[in-house]
């Protein structure tokens, strides 16, 4: 059963639209098709398209980390001889 929502759902656009390798906007983490269709979607299908932007958000925050991290593993491993 859907709460009824007193407020209408701002969109979380912030107005920088680009786009990264997989299509989603690297700032509302929306894919086209949502960035299109925002307006005619039903309040609980942009709670569903904010929660997997927030899923997206996070995904790409781990990847940057990873990311920064892979170099000072690196550092760190040369530093050792690993070959038996």
């Amino acid at each position: 059963m859907d709460q009824i929502e007193f407020f209408e759902i701002p969109s979380p656009c912030k107005r920088v639209c680009e786009t990264d390798k997989q299509g989603y906007c690297i700032t509302c983490y929306r894919s086209r098709e949502e960035r299109f269709n925002w307006l005619t979607l039903s309040d609980s299908q942009k709670q569903e398209v904010l929660r997997l932007c927030k899923q997206r958000a996070l995904r790409r925050r781990y990847l940057v980390l990873q990311q920064q991290r892979q170099p000072q593993l690196n550092q760190i491993t040369s530093q050792f001889d690993l070959n038996f």
